[in-house]
């Protein structure tokens, strides 16, 4: 599935259907009067967030939706049927926001949580609504409201427990592929993760996810490289592991670059919570580890995991750090809650 985390696309709320203008012809019934129904209402545009889906793929092929018109109202004060209403489902995490992008109209956090975005057009009234004692044969009607209409965006930004960020070549594919079956892509040169990957930790009889996004690199909030786009997908998360190659050039230079970065972002990534994680210990000796962690910290970091995401080693321990980070349920702990069974009775079963 191709992932597709922006989308521009139209909206059109139903018109609501036209009154009718109709009069009463019956045998032996010589003033029949009246009987136009009045239009039915146009179809609404609902937004509804829906689990399953974690991209906005679907909007690359259909940017224009527009709910169906309320059926006109007929004689014998019938009134028109009411359009269906219009249902889109969004991944979990999709914002609404207007045409210009300043100002959020919708964000769904929850599976399951509906906004009712534009309301189709009320009905027009039919003839007999206009019925009175001085106007006894009305033909006036009205045609129905007509619908709203509106351009939006749509922005997609993964809900997750822990980001992961760092250069480029950091290991980050391959931490997230050690501690989650998220079978991110690996290899031996930059930008091997093009796009966010999310993967489900299962630790200590805790389970919470994990997002890697693509790596930063200097100039990043300029453009430079992927960009700083895809960083609007840990804006959510409680706390960010910020991973450094430990046989990289300079490990303290790298922290710099990737906090300059957060900081040109904004957003608040900046003063989210860190864990500083020097990776790929398996290349170095536990001299150099020693010697580089007390540069990160003289850099500003509170604390520095020595870990290895090829062979494990340090992994255990940054973990642990994670979950005093976490609320007492993560939205997976939820989701996945089994109700309990409650043990009553002997345990045979009996009709009352």
């Amino acid at each position: 599935m191709h992932f597709l985390d922006q989308a521009k696309i139209y909206l059109k709320s139903g018109a609501g259907g036209p009154g009718a203008v109709s009069f009463r012809r019956e045998k032996y019934i010589e003033y029949g009067g009246p009987d136009g129904g009045n239009g039915g209402k146009g179809g609404d545009i609902i937004f509804e967030a829906v689990p399953g889906l974690n991209t906005l793929i679907d909007f690359r092929y259909a940017q224009h939706f527009k709910a169906k018109r309320g059926n006109h109202g007929q004689g014998k004060d019938r009134t028109g049927a009411a359009a269906p209403d219009l249902v889109i489902k969004v991944p979990v995490g999709t914002q609404v926001l207007s045409e210009d992008r300043e100002e959020v109209l919708a964000d769904f956090t929850e599976v399951g949580q509906r906004v009712t975005f534009l309301e189709g057009g009320m009905g027009g009234r039919g003839n007999a609504s206009y019925k009175s004692a001085t106007n006894r044969a009305p033909r006036q009607h009205q045609p129905g409201e007509p619908g709203e209409e509106m351009w939006v965006w749509l922005r997609l930004k993964l809900l997750a427990d822990v980001g992961l960020v760092g250069l480029p070549n950091a290991g980050k594919s391959t931490f997230i592929n050690a501690v989650t079956n998220a079978r991110a892509k690996v290899g031996h040169y930059a930008f091997t993760t093009l796009i966010p990957k999310l993967g489900v930790v299962r630790h200590k009889g805790r389970e919470f996810v994990i997002a890697d996004i693509p790596g930063l690199i200097e100039g990043a909030a300029d453009g430079a490289g992927i960009g700083d786009r895809f960083l609007g997908h840990i804006e959510r998360c409680r706390v960010l592991i910020h991973l450094i190659d430990i046989a990289g050039d300079d490990p303290a230079e790298a922290m710099r670059i990737v906090q300059d970065e957060l900081a040109a972002y904004g957003a608040g990534l900046e003063d989210k919570p860190q864990l500083i994680a020097l990776n790929k210990l398996d290349l170095a000796d536990e001299e150099l580890g020693k010697a580089f962690a007390e540069e990160l910290i003289a850099g500003g970091a509170d604390k520095v995991f020595t870990v290895s995401g090829a062979t494990g080693e340090g992994i255990e321990e940054l973990m642990d750090a994670v979950l005093g980070y976490l609320p007492d349920r993560t939205a997976t702990e939820t989701n996945a809650a089994e109700v309990e069974e409650t043990d009553e009775g002997d345990g045979e079963w009996s009709p009352i």
